[in-house]
């Protein structure tokens, strides 16, 4: 403790010892909630026990259950387990714990709701502190833990833990200089997801006043859909697919089948998963028909906390930022070879299965001569499961009160041909390109200027809610960042959007 400059905060459950690093104080593995083992298992989160004097806040907290990826994907994205049961931890970056009245930005990570944790290296809040944002960090349950479906047991259980934590940040985050009234949730792939179900639904009401979607869309399925993947699970362990069963079931025995039944696809061809589900008490509506239906006819504040008519009204009144990759597809489809194998009659095939419409097709070839079937189907599958949707949940904002604001991220990886892919982002964002686990999927030499770029945005978007472009209108602006230079675009690619009944 010698070596260490201390910092401390106080929370409502007591007081936290963190320690400051290049300027910037920093506290790890604070909990949100009391640890989900035992009784508590596959309920939902309750409150934390205080403690007496000051409890260490300076290593990472205990990780949710879960195995690395699978080869190749492990060795691009890093993906660190921490032992332990208080799972429902996060973090916190602030440039002062004597400051009020800061921004603060909520980062929800993504993993297909399998894999990810707030300890993964790239997600470093020093920068956004750096720059008078804190930075707080969530974990919270996946697979079956968070989101498997059962008859006792309440279901979301996941998206409970993150509302948890966005309790915490409004009763704790101003004893670490933030305002809990200036809140911007953010969250990539199965996180942004997550942030799509957070404004669909009532209880996330004055919980954050911004929110930022990166490479997924609001998404749910039905009951009957969802409970598959957990059924799956309890028949290969022979076991009835209820919480109580499952909970009697060796840990690594359960996390073994898990990773069985959700092995073998990605989230562009298809696999065994968990998804959030419409339960008709977190959730009472699809979150994606919920939002589009819904932010017309709010009379939202800009603080989260306005009144509206249906599920989604009051999330017209919280300003958004979203985008996609470029090349989104390009992670699943590159590194196992899955490009080269795809076929012109598997192309063919595959249109038929998204049901494509033929000219669409002939759109997309015609924009992309020297194209393989591999890279024309990704480009398709791309778009057709989170770029088209994002731009018609823009298109249904056009006239809400708070804003909209569009962006898409283009500089290609050099590393194995990965291009502008799933995940690239990241380290752009958070202005972490110089980690070896960011380099894993940028190389050494990514351009630190468009960091330094996407980066501002991100901050001027948590602290002004504009993140230095013009909001969504009928021009369609979107903010290219790469490769080369950031640069503003009207309408881009719109021929394609139109092929899929979009413009």
């Amino acid at each position: 403790m010698s070596d260490i400059v201390e910092a401390t905060a106080r929370t409502v459950q007591g007081t936290v010892r963190g320690a400051v690093e290049k300027g910037v104080a920093v506290f790890r593995g604070i909990p949100y909630a009391a640890a989900p083992v035992g009784a508590r298992r596959f309920r939902a989160p309750e409150p934390p026990e205080p403690w007496e004097g000051v409890r260490d806040a300076l290593a990472f907290g205990p990780t949710a259950p879960k195995r690395p990826y699978a080869p190749p994907l492990d060795r691009l994205l890093p993906d660190p387990a921490v032992a332990g049961e208080e799972w429902l931890n996060l973090n916190v970056w602030t440039p002062s714990t004597g400051a009020a009245g800061l921004p603060v930005l909520v980062w929800i990570h993504g993993g297909s709701l399998l894999h990810g944790s707030s300890a993964v290296p790239v997600y470093d809040g020093s920068a956004f502190a750096r720059d008078g944002v804190v930075l707080v960090s969530v974990n919270y349950r996946l697979g079956v833990e968070g989101f498997g479906l059962f008859p006792d047991a309440p279901a979301n259980r996941g998206l409970l833990d993150q509302l948890a934590a966005l309790e915490w940040v409004r009763d704790n985050i101003a004893g670490f200089g933030g305002d809990p009234d200036r809140v911007t949730v953010a969250g990539e792939s199965a996180g942004a997801a997550s942030i799509g179900a957070l404004l669909a639904t009532d209880r996330a009401a004055g919980l954050f006043r911004r929110a930022v979607l990166q490479s997924g869309v609001p998404a749910a399925l039905a009951p009957d859909a969802a409970r598959g993947t957990t059924e799956l699970i309890a028949r290969r362990l022979g076991v009835p697919a209820t919480a109580a069963a499952l909970a009697a079931v060796d840990p690594e025995a359960l996390l073994t089948a898990q990773t069985e039944v959700t092995s073998g696809g990605n989230p562009l061809t298809g696999r065994n998963s968990f998804q959030l589900v419409v339960d008709g008490e977190l959730l009472t509506r699809d979150p994606a028909e919920a939002l589009r239906t819904g932010t017309g006819r709010g009379t939202g504040t800009g603080t989260g906390s306005g009144t509206g008519t249906g599920t989604g009204a009051a999330a017209a009144g919280i300003d958004l930022l979203m985008g996609t990759n470029t090349e989104e597809y390009r992670l699943w489809f590159v590194p196992g070879g899955l490009t080269e194998r795809i076929s012109r009659l598997k192309l063919r095939l595959a249109l038929l299965k998204f049901k494509v419409p033929n000219a669409t097709a002939r759109t997309y070839r015609a924009n992309r001569p020297d194209a393989t079937p591999g890279e024309l189907l990704g480009a398709l599958a791309t778009d057709l499961l989170l770029r088209v949707p994002l731009n018609r949940l823009a298109d249904a904002r056009a006239g809400a009160p708070a804003s909209t604001y569009v962006y898409e991220f283009g500089w290609p990886s050099p590393v194995q041909r990965l291009g502008a892919c799933h995940a690239l982002e990241l380290g752009f964002v958070f202005d972490t390109l110089a980690h070896p686990d960011t380099m894993a999927l940028t190389g050494p030499d990514a351009p630190q200027e468009l960091a330094g770029a996407m980066h501002r945005a991100w901050v001027d978007f948590a602290t002004t809610g504009d993140p230095g472009w013009p909001s969504w209108d009928a021009s369609r602006p979107v903010r290219f960042f790469g490769p080369g230079a950031p640069a503003l675009v009207l309408a881009p690619r719109d021929d394609e959007l139109r092929g899929w009944g979009q413009g």
